[in-house]
């Protein structure tokens, strides 16, 4: 007769006067196997001092009915998406700064600088036309050139953030459209209707993450309390972008190619970044010999972009092209590493000075050069690597090298990294090290958008910022890299794991095709010490 694990709870039951609320769990991931940080890393088991310390070697792990892992790192996103909130919410305080003392946003004295509550959705109300019950897209309105002309502007986002930005705009002229419903500005509550619906798609960020973390389910904590959370959760819309590309894994981790080519290819619609994950997964189906599903998610991919872009794309052809239009012609953004070094050394650009409208044709193309060699780098380390990199080390690699490499960096960018470093590098000390700099630099980025004149910070202060930042990025990309050759320091690794987040991939034996050459196949180990927590 087969050992019974339940029978084991009753007899400890009985000698110890102990009552099982419920069976043993029978996933060994999810009880025996679980990573419980209390007892492997350093910082947990001393932050736990609070709360009485570590659980003890003997504590039932896996049994609980309500107070669950997902539970209680659910509860932790929503106090940090309060910060969150409640560090934007000066922004949308309401004075009478108006004629005849009408009411508007009380921004006077620099406050979204000051006060460091900045958020692009509030001054986007206006500036997109929202404000007018304009479709994004379709409306359109004349803006001064710079050069002594001026041109048309539409909304300036990929389809689904402006239709979400319509929505949101719609739900807000509803609410204040009832008398009985608390009031307040319009762009106050449109501001919290978006701030709502980000929320929650940060929460589907952490949960798709945390079961994509398997046995190390409260890696995932970290990405609840980041630092990140606090500031840029609700600067932009790129916690939309955040779920669809998690919710994207997910599927793929289960084996559901079509949907995760879908959400993918929404994400993708939402911001760029979500349809770059397509190339670690192509070159891991490579190696795997399973490129086959890999097509399916592509293909799905891409015919869910087609299926949000085209009918924008067909109707309002010019705001529809207003974005891709918009990112030709910027120039170095501030957080980018040309401007940088521009702001050390004088530097006038790959471009020298542009006027007003032209593209900066050299730095785009010296951008895109620089990705795609970044792109064949990670494809010749997920080919030559000893073991199969795990999909989630190759997908933090890709999107980092897109953001120290691109001409653009906006600071809630950071946000797409969060989930991609917890996933790949769950070493918490230095993760929260690296997003504690990345979340400081909204500091001297806010006084030097202040101004020097208006007791700001000169821009070396900001740049030097974000060098640090840019270092701590790399350092972390080094180890993972390091990691990646060296598989015994995984530490996702362990047992029976292999890649929690693989899918088809997980377990899979390599199969490169024969045409690759010897140079492009798996090399032997270097010897690696056992892995541990950092």
């Amino acid at each position: 007769m087969a050992d019974n694990p339940d029978a084991h709870a009753v007899r400890d039951a009985g000698e110890t006067g102990f009552v099982s609320p419920a069976p043993l769990a029978k996933d060994r991931r999810s009880a025996d196997w679980r990573d419980l940080p209390g007892r492997t890393d350093p910082l947990t088991a001393d932050l736990s001092g609070v709360i009485g310390g570590p659980v003890g070697r003997h504590a039932v792990v896996g049994r609980s009915r309500f107070f669950t892992p997902m539970r209680a790192i659910l509860l932790l996103a929503i106090v940090f998406l309060a910060l969150g909130w409640f560090a934007k919410a000066p922004c949308i305080q309401q004075a009478p700064v108006g004629e005849n003392d009408a009411l508007g946003l009380d921004w006077s004295g620099s406050r979204q600088y000051v006060a460091m509550c900045y958020s692009d959705t509030v001054p986007l109300y206006g500036a997109e036309r929202l404000n007018e019950g304009a479709f994004p897209y379709k409306k359109w309105w004349e803006e001064d050139a710079g050069n002594g002309q001026t041109q048309r502007r539409y909304m300036e986002y990929p389809v689904i953030s402006g239709l979400y930005q319509y929505g949101a705009m719609t739900i807000a002229k509803s609410w204040d459209a009832v008398h009985w419903l608390p009031g307040a500005l319009q762009v106050a509550i449109y501001f919290n209707v978006v701030a709502f619906g980000l929320a929650l798609a940060w929460l589907v960020t952490v949960w798709a993450s945390a079961l994509l973390a398997g046995r190390r389910i409260w890696d995932a904590a970290l990405i609840a309390v980041s630092p990140l959370v606090i500031v840029h959760v609700f600067t932009n819309f790129d916690p939309l972008a955040t779920a669809f590309a998690t919710g994207g894994l997910l599927a793929w981790s289960r084996k559901r190619p079509v949907l995760a080519g879908i959400l993918l290819g929404l994400g993708g619609a939402a911001k760029l970044y979500p349809l770059l994950l397509l190339g670690p997964l192509l070159v891991l189906c490579l190696r795997t010999g399973r490129v086959r599903e890999w097509s399916v998610t592509a293909l799905t991919g891409i015919g869910a972009w087609l299926a949000v872009n085209l009918p924008i794309a067909l109707l309002f052809p010019r705001g529809w092209a207003e974005f891709f239009r918009l990112n030709s012609e910027r120039g170095a953004d501030p957080d980018s590493v040309y401007n940088v070094i521009s702001s050390f050394t004088g530097w006038t650009g790959f471009d020298g000075i542009l006027s007003a409208g032209q593209a900066p044709t050299v730095l785009n193309a010296v951008s895109f050069l620089l990705f795609a060699l970044v792109c064949v780098g990670i494809g010749y380390i997920a080919l030559t690597a000893p073991r199969r990199p795990r999909l989630t080390q190759l997908c933090f690699l890709l999107v980092a090298g897109f953001l120290l490499t691109n001409k653009v960096w906006s600071p809630q960018y950071s946000l797409w990294l969060v989930p991609l470093a917890v996933l790949a590098f769950p070493h918490r000390r230095i993760l929260l090290a690296w997003m504690t700099i990345d979340a400081l630099v909204w500091v001297p980025r806010m006084f030097y958008y202040l101004g020097v004149s208006n007791k700001g910070l000169p821009e070396q202060w900001f740049t030097a910022a974000v060098v640090v930042r840019d270092i701590a990025v790399v350092v972390i990309c080094a180890l993972i890299i390091r990691q990646i050759y060296r598989p015994g320091e995984d530490l996702v690794r362990y047992g029976f794991i292999d890649d929690p987040a693989g899918g088809v991939l997980d377990q899979a034996p390599d199969a490169q095709p024969r045409w690759l050459p010897a140079w492009l196949r798996p090399r032997p180990p270097a010897e690696s010490a056992p892995a541990h927590s950092v």
